[in-house]
């Protein structure tokens, strides 16, 4: 016997897909993949895109989880059609409100001779386990109470036992299904165990939940990471046992590490939350998790969310195991800090700004183009930008080094720069340059010399953004006022 899932006749209406996490923790980036995988795919076609929350783990519950969830899917700007804030026609859409349905579902297969009531307890199901295991056998439910009498089932329901429902699944034959990135991948029954579909307290297993709800929410694409593949058997028994049509099932590729092994928080296994934190744009983000594992004529240009859903389709999903390549993502950050306008630059660096600062949005609006063609992430302006409100201390011999001259003949070039800085009647751009460079050939230094003893002086810093346009940004009055206190250091 074999189970299948069809998908021909699902083609024939638009998707309905969704997007359910559990509020065990913060997801992580690829968690967020999985939802934009699934809104591109429904939105490609004009289709639904629902967020379900599966929070019957109660033991592992997280309070603020279901908030972190949603406020990833708005800040990657993905808007679900259905689900938590907006409702929808199968509300309620979190699984721990809908309890009475889970166990109307299950107790319907018992009664069909589907599914059967376990009373087996926590210490039995532990000695057949070490049992099985000192046998060298597969762990596995071993049918105990499937053979128990009604008789017998309703005495000990009548008793209140503690009792789960258990599926029957066939001990023979093969579970099959036509993966939608995969193709074909078959399970063999008997290494299938009876699984639990609810639990003692009321609550559903996700194997319950899951498909129960899918069916009840008319989903008709089940699209998820491949981790899931040896839960899909159990799913699709499920279906058969209800006498459902499954949907369509495809499982994406695993994001791996640097190392090549399942990603981890060492290789980039953090919230989008953290990334947004760290300084990188949505518009970065977004295209970069669709590269992991979705493939465009050109994988390296920053397309939008609207650009991505135009050209997203299945049949561009990769079989093979994308790697995370944190330095791709710096490389579309850049370029997406890059393409912001100056006021929108200065908006979004706004959260990065030192307070003790007290950078005004005039100066910020001065100082984005300087730092901006450095910027790789929103976090750097701090190191890129702090000397326009800092002070910095004088490296007398790094200064040395550059200038190439001695001390007294550093003293006399600040001079001389104070002297010609000092006299210009407008502290410009074209002024500082013609001033300056007039200057550094009169007294007959090399200009490399001498335009980089004046950064380390004046910045502090031997890679900075242009000379004379950062002058002009910090001001006359504090320039001199550095070149006076760095002078002090040649006397």
């Amino acid at each position: 016997m074999s189970v299948k899932s069809v998908k021909t006749d699902l083609k024939q209406s638009k998707p309905r897909v969704r997007f359910a996490p559990s509020p065990t923790g913060m997801p992580h980036i690829g968690n967020t993949r999985t939802a934009l995988f699934n809104y591109l795919f429904a939105k490609h076609d004009g289709g639904k895109f629902i967020v379900r929350i599966e929070d019957t783990d109660r033991e592992r519950y997280v309070p603020d989880s279901l908030e972190k969830i949603l406020e990833i899917l708005k800040a990657v700007g993905i808007k679900w059609d259905e689900g938590p804030e907006v409702g929808g026609p199968f509300a309620p859409y979190e699984q721990s409100k809908r309890l009475k349905l889970y166990r109307e579902r299950a107790e319907e297969l018992v009664k069909r001779g589907k599914a059967y009531y376990c009373f087996c307890t926590k210490e039995r199901l532990e000695k057949l386990r070490q049992s099985q295991q000192k046998k060298g056998q597969r762990p596995r439910y071993d049918g105990n109470c499937r053979r128990l009498s009604k008789v017998e089932v309703e005495r000990r329901l009548a008793a209140r036992e503690a009792v789960v429902i258990r599926l029957k699944v066939p001990d023979s034959g093969e579970t099959v299904w036509e993966d939608l990135i995969d193709g074909k991948i078959a399970f063999k029954n008997e290494l299938l165990d009876d699984q639990v579909l609810l639990k003692s307290d009321g609550f559903p297993t996700y194997h319950l939940g899951v498909v129960v709800d899918d069916h009840e929410m008319e989903i008709t694409h089940i699209l998820r990471g491949a981790e899931w593949i040896s839960s899909t058997p159990k799913h699709l028994l499920l279906y058969q046992a209800f006498g459902w049509q499954a949907p369509a099932i495809g499982h994406f590729s695993v994001i791996l590490g640097s190392d090549k092994k399942k990603l981890s928080k060492r290789h980039g296994a953090k919230s989008v939350l953290d990334y947004l934190a760290e300084g990188y744009l949505p518009e970065a983000l977004v295209p970069f998790m669709a590269y992991l594992g979705w493939s465009y004529q050109d994988n390296s240009q920053l397309l939008t969310m609207n650009e991505l859903i135009t050209h997203f389709s299945l049949q561009r999903l990769q079989k093979q195991n994308p790697i995370f390549d944190i330095a791709k993502l710096n490389y579309f950050n850049g370029k997406a800090i890059r393409a912001l306008v100056v006021e929108e630059l200065v908006k979004r660096m706004q959260p990065f700004v030192p307070a003790n600062w007290k950078a005004s949005e005039v100066k910020l609006k001065q100082i984005a183009p300087l730092i901006k063609d450095r910027l790789v992430t929103l976090k750097e302006v701090e190191s890129l930008a702090d000397f326009f409100f800092t002070k910095p201390l004088v490296d007398r011999q790094l200064i040395l080094k550059y200038a190439q001259h001695e001390g007294e003949a550093v003293r006399d070039y600040l001079d001389k720069v104070k002297t010609v800085i000092g006299g210009m009647k407008e502290f410009g751009v074209t002024e500082l340059e013609s001033g300056l460079r007039e200057l550094v050939g009169a007294i007959g230094w090399e200009p490399r010399a001498a335009f980089m003893t004046l950064r380390l002086v004046i910045m502090g810093k031997e890679a900075t953004p242009p000379l004379f346009e950062t002058l002009k940004v910090i001001g006359r009055d504090e320039t001199l006022d550095r070149l006076s206190y760095a002078r002090s250091s040649f006397s």
